[in-house]
């Protein structure tokens, strides 16, 4: 069964900070493109951070770029968000999301969500 768990959401005050997890099973990680993304209320998903599947290079959603770090572990299949220094807009559901593209066929996973409420 393919699985991405995410944890480490919840309620923090503004300039403070969290750390998401994610656990993937069932599928080979380290072949994957591991990528977050967030959905504010009202709002469709947008992508906040983006690794590759060696883990060397990374990229930001602009709004976030200076604040956020993901990183991974494929020795452990796991994926982090590091967030620093958030603000009220950064409250949404976070999404783990695992996606390899080859010829032919796109693989592509997500997590359940895990809620991110930025709030004094």
């Amino acid at each position: 069964q393919v699985q991405l768990v995410e944890s480490g959401g919840g309620l923090v005050q503004p300039g403070g900070s969290l750390r998401l997890s994610c656990a993937a099973s069932g599928f080979t990680f380290s072949s994957y493109v591991m990528r977050w993304y967030r959905q504010l209320p009202g709002k469709e998903r947008e992508l906040v951070a983006t690794i590759t599947s060696t883990g060397g290079t990374t990229n930001y959603a602009s709004s976030v770029k200076g604040r956020f770090t993901i990183s991974r572990n494929n020795a452990v299949n796991l994926v982090y968000l590091q967030m620093n220094s958030l603000k009220p807009e950064d409250t949404a559901l976070y999404y783990c999301n695992a996606r390899r593209v080859i010829p032919g066929r796109t693989y592509e996973y997500w997590g359940q969500g895990t809620q991110v409420t930025v709030s004094s």
